[in-house]
């Protein structure tokens, strides 16, 4: 695909690999020395350019600082165990940014320009891929309205971006979260099944609140009557309920997740029982009383599998079951995937050379 794609390319002249110390390591704050940039101007995209990572020279007016037309991405690359680098099924996060574009009404970036600027940008970085099992380089492409204009109207002009983090253990325990009873992430008709910043922004509120009173996370649940569970904080949820494998049906108020479909997919060739379908609060809480919730998890690209321990239901606090042998076989399955110790049989890692 790289072969019609023209890409400006300047190098860094001074990399900070060297500075890099894994064992002190924060997630997000620890970048790639290149990034890719991609202009839309006349109707078109083009203007792809690889620069060394920096800051952005932008108009206070710069449309998306006031109406939030914004939305953007996150994967991984890895290393394997015979050292090749390979991104995590990079297709389904380009057709998830077509999508959230096309909701918030941003031209949506060409494939080749996703798929083939991220190749040429890995290949330029390949180094600060972490050969080291438990680490990755985390991926954020992302795209927004750049017009300097102060105006409720789509932009005319947008940018397109990539750059890098390193990454290693996102939550280092298994997760405390309760309930949210009030607050909403997202309702029918809005923008929940895109990755828009506002989707984020608007729940750092509730988040903060939870955080206060020893939560890490919040359990979203649906915005008309608070009944049925959708996403647990920034990730899917799944539930070991009585042996099978539940979580909630994809909407438009739910993130189409990748680590979400990987698990699914892995768990019907494993045999396992899996149920998409509306999950009540109510049908929860009986069924921890019950002893029938085997395990819950939440599942995303930055967490991957995120143990919950404890989860508080309106008021009542209840420890969770955890590390149910079909969590920890789809858990092992994907990681084993991941480094290549088993065949790839889905075409899901993506080599960069």
């Amino acid at each position: 695909m790289t072969d019609t794609l023209s890409i400006t390319v300047k190098r860094t002249t001074a990399s900070r690999l060297h500075e890099v110390d894994l064992d002190t390591l924060k997630f997000g704050q620890t970048f790639a020395d290149h990034m890719l940039m991609a202009d839309y101007a006349d109707g078109k995209w083009g203007n792809v350019q690889i620069l060394p990572y920096g800051p952005l020279e932008l108009s206070p007016a710069t449309a998306a600082l006031h109406y939030g037309q914004t939305c953007f991405e996150g994967m991984k690359a890895y290393r394997l165990a015979n050292g090749q680098v390979v991104v995590w099924r990079p297709e389904k996060n380009c057709k998830r940014l077509q999508h959230s574009a096309e909701r918030l009404c941003i031209p949506p970036v060409p494939e080749e320009i996703f798929m083939g600027g991220l190749r040429e940008l890995l290949l330029l970085d390949e180094a600060w891929v972490p050969n080291r099992p438990g680490y990755s380089l985390y991926i954020r492409p992302f795209l927004f309205a750049t017009d300097p204009f102060v105006g409720v109207r789509p932009s005319d002009t947008y940018k397109f971006m990539i750059f890098c983090s390193l990454a290693g253990v996102y939550y280092a325990q298994p997760l405390k979260v309760r309930i949210e009873p009030h607050y909403t992430r997202a309702a029918k008709g809005g923008t929940g099944s895109a990755k828009a910043g506002g989707n984020y922004g608007g729940a750092y509120y509730p988040t903060s609140l939870a955080q206060q009173e020893g939560f890490q996370q919040v359990i979203w649940t649906d915005a008309q009557e608070h009944r049925y569970i959708e996403e647990a904080g920034t990730m899917n949820i799944i539930f070991i309920l009585d042996g099978k494998v539940v979580t909630s049906p994809l909407s438009d108020t739910i993130l189409d997740g990748v680590t979400r479909d990987s698990v699914l997919t892995l768990a019907r060739e494993a045999g396992m029982s899996v149920e998409e379908r509306p999950v009540s609060v109510e049908e929860l809480r009986d069924a921890i009383q019950a002893g029938k919730l085997n395990d819950a998890f939440g599942v995303g690209t930055a967490a991957t599998f995120a143990p919950i321990q404890e989860l508080e239901i309106y008021g009542v606090n209840y420890v969770l079951p955890s590390s149910s042998a079909q969590a920890l076989s789809l858990k092992k399955r994907m990681e084993d995937i991941r480094q290549g110790l088993v065949p790839d049989t889905h075409g899901w890692l993506h080599p960069i050379a």
